[in-house]
């Protein structure tokens, strides 16, 4: 009898246990079975275009919030704007960490001591509190106004070049990138420097960008990984001294220039980003500097999300801009009508006026976002919602392009319309930051929404408009602007926009 009251008892708490188990299961948002080991190792080696695509597939089965198992913990995978709202605005710190970061984005941010790979805290508060103070506010951002400039006429010079030596026809791509670089170096070393110094810094960052997608094997297993994949580890362990070798340089320049007190030359500035990060100092541990490394972790990081993000973001503009050319020629009106059909530039204290042109970019920013989804966020703690639990330490992201696409807030939300942005559109009271509400995320939404937005905002206005102020753009004879996307660092067109370009003026 003791025997099979023992077997019955077992029986019952096995039973139990599972009812647990499954409850507990019930309990996440819905998704797909979970295959522990062999399922990570699936999500690990899947390039995030087949993520993405996935994801959608879960998405008509499961509804606007799907949980996937990848890792130890689950990730949740939120592609419902009203969602998205509650749960990164309105229960904003519950939702700002970061995941615990794998070994090869550890060496890169430094051990998280970057913005982006920081965990939500004091560290976190006081890198994003430097950077929007020293470089971001916009009394900060209009002392720059002269490098735009400068930065324009690169561009401008460049595009005229190219055309001159191919029958009009330019390939943008990387006139924008280069142009770009040239900005962004100059507001993080406060130096104006030669095309060879540019070039070599934005091959060292492209290369560690590209590489950053090889890292994923290190996220199971680290120890395990470094050993079998040595020539991986190899090879970013280079990269990153191939950083140091030109960033060091640079960054010690600035940090001689500061302690002798010296003026400015013709070709630098009085302050960049650099110098900030100089004077910084970590009240958690005991008021140290940063040092070297961290910086370059730092420099690293602003010249990515400056760089990469606005060249996608303003070839995407052009392209639509090349492919519908009664769009271009509105632009064209608003322009003149505002400051006549002379040889000037378009200067930053006017854009403000162009209504129509800043609709143009917010389509460009909602039909092709250069992210599709936000950097991964951590759950601080348990939370509940709709009678599911979303677990402490649980990793959660957000289908920004889903959320962009969404032909509940969109009309025809696949075609280029700036009109949704004017008067009596559909996106007229859209906020970009999501404060208010949530109908596009580009730039993410909440506490860990991107630093750089008004800057990046003020760029893709003003490129825009000086580009079709001095150029007429034109499809190649022959050609259709291709819109297919690639998934790369960021979501680029497949086939880089090639254009005819006239001069329309001398700018």
């Amino acid at each position: 009898m003791e025997i099979c009251e023992v077997a019955f008892l077992s029986l019952l708490l096995c039973c139990s246990l599972v009812l647990v188990l499954r409850r507990k299961r019930r309990l996440l948002p819905p998704g797909p079975p979970a295959f522990p080991i062999v399922g990570n190792l699936l999500w690990l080696t899947r390039p995030v275009s087949d993520i993405e695509f996935v994801h959608r597939g879960l998405r008509d089965k499961y509804g606007p919030i799907v949980t996937l198992h990848v890792g130890s913990s689950p990730t949740v995978m939120v592609s419902g704007r009203e969602i998205a709202h509650k749960l990164l605005v309105k229960h904003g710190a519950v939702f700002a960490n970061r995941p615990t970061p794998f070994a090869g984005i550890r060496f890169i941010s430094r051990n998280q001591h970057n913005i982006s790979a920081a965990g939500y805290g004091p560290l976190w508060r006081l890198l994003r509190r430097n950077l929007m103070l020293e470089i971001l506010h916009p009394s900060r951002i209009k002392t720059y106004a002269h490098a735009r400039e400068w930065v324009l006429s690169i561009l401008l010079d460049k595009l005229r070049a190219r055309a001159g030596s191919g029958d009009g026809i330019v390939v943008v791509m990387e006139s924008f990138q280069y142009s770009m670089f040239c900005l962004l170096v100059f507001m993080c070393f406060g130096e104006k420097l030669d095309k060879k110094a540019i070039g070599d810094i934005e091959k060292a960052q492209r290369d560690l960008l590209m590489f950053v997608g090889k890292l994923n094997v290190f996220a199971f297993m680290p120890k395990f990984a470094k050993y079998v994949f040595r020539g991986t580890w190899r090879k970013l362990l280079e990269l990153r001294q191939r950083q140091r070798e030109i960033y060091f340089p640079l960054i010690r320049a600035r940090g001689e220039q500061m302690a002798a007190g010296r003026a400015p030359s013709e070709n630098s500035f009085h302050f960049s980003y650099v110098d900030s990060l100089l004077d910084l100092e970590l009240p958690e541990e005991n008021n140290r500097k940063l040092d070297e490394e961290e910086i370059i972790a730092l420099c690293s990081e602003f010249l990515n999300a400056g760089t990469d993000t606005t060249s996608t973001a303003l070839q995407w503009i052009m392209a639509n801009v090349v492919k519908h050319q009664d769009l271009q020629e509105r632009i064209v009106d608003e322009i003149n009508g505002v400051l006549g059909e002379g040889d000037q530039e378009i200067r930053e204290e006017d854009l403000h006026k162009f209504t129509y042109l800043k609709a143009v970019v917010m389509e460009g920013l909602r039909r092709h976002p250069p992210s599709h989804f936000v950097l991964p966020h951590a759950v601080t703690e348990e939370f509940s919602m709709d009678g599911y639990v979303i677990p402490k330490d649980a990793t959660i992201n957000f289908a920004v392009a889903d959320i962009n696409w969404d032909a509940k807030t969109w009309k025809e939300p696949m075609e280029f319309r700036p009109e949704r942005f004017l008067p009596g559109g559909e996106g007229v009271d859209a906020d970009i930051t999501g404060s208010r509400e949530v109908k596009m995320m580009p730039f993410g939404a909440g506490r860990r929404i991107c630093p750089g937005i008004g800057l990046a905002m003020l760029h893709l206005e003003y490129f825009v408009a000086n580009l079709v102020r001095a150029f007429e753009w034109k499809q190649v004879d022959g050609e259709e602007v291709d819109l297919t996307e690639k998934s790369v660092f960021t979501t680029v067109m497949k086939v880089p926009l090639r254009a005819r370009i006239t001069a329309r003026r001398k700018i």
